[in-house]
């Protein structure tokens, strides 16, 4: 199973990560998450990541286009997770850059699965915990439910994100099946700051399902 961490800050987190064999780590671009980062930290992290076996994805949340072009070439990203309301012409458009594209899906009922059909050119799907009003985005620490899932045609790679931690992975495993999954708050100490204690443990979890 792929395994994707999302929110990382420093570099102490990233080795953690990589240590326990995840694949890509998250770094998000968005002023009003807990999690956002500098274009300073992530270009060191991004550069770090280069020597290492983990894969840096830029998140961004209905970011004009230009700017993240910008941040694409300043960083070298080769891997965009787009968490907004971003359509298909704005994927075609950001692709010519030569990055893959995750693109996350809001789920609270199956007809929100009819989405994915919008989205041809995206790389991967992310279904992820749809946002109450007031809420971020993502980072909520909250789940959909899972079985909405159940039967799901398609043909991309997808990730299941919303309120995943160590105490669920094992039955995440062994009845969703997803081909990755994303985690941010489940490996939180408190919010916005990771834990590689709880890492450790996540993976422990993820090792015996």
């Amino acid at each position: 199973m792929i395994i994707k961490i999302c929110g990382i800050q420093n570099e102490k987190t990233l080795l953690c990560c990589e240590k326990n064999n995840v694949n890509f780590f998250g770094m998000i671009f968005y002023a009003k998450s807990p999690r956002n980062i500098s274009l300073e930290k992530a270009a060191k992290l991004q550069k770090m990541s280069e020597t290492l076996n983990i894969n840096g994805v830029g998140v961004f949340v209905n970011k004009n286009i230009k700017e993240v072009e910008e941040i694409i070439n300043n960083i070298n990203l080769e891997i965009v997770q787009l968490h907004g309301s971003e359509d298909e012409i704005y994927i075609k458009n950001l692709k010519k850059k030569g990055v893959k594209i995750i693109k996350a899906i809001s789920i609270s009922d199956r007809d929100d699965l009819n989405k994915i059909d919008k989205f041809n050119s995206a790389d991967y799907f992310l279904f992820d915990y749809k946002p109450l009003k007031g809420e971020l985005p993502g980072g909520n620490s909250k789940s959909f439910e899972w079985t909405i899932l159940e039967n799901l045609e398609t043909n991309k790679p997808w990730f299941l994100s919303g309120g995943i931690n160590s105490n669920n992975i094992q039955h995440i495993v062994r009845d969703i099946n997803p081909f990755g999954v994303d985690l941010s708050s489940g490996v939180e100490k408190e919010l916005g700051i990771k834990d590689n204690h709880i890492i450790n443990n996540f993976i422990g979890k993820l090792k015996d399902a």
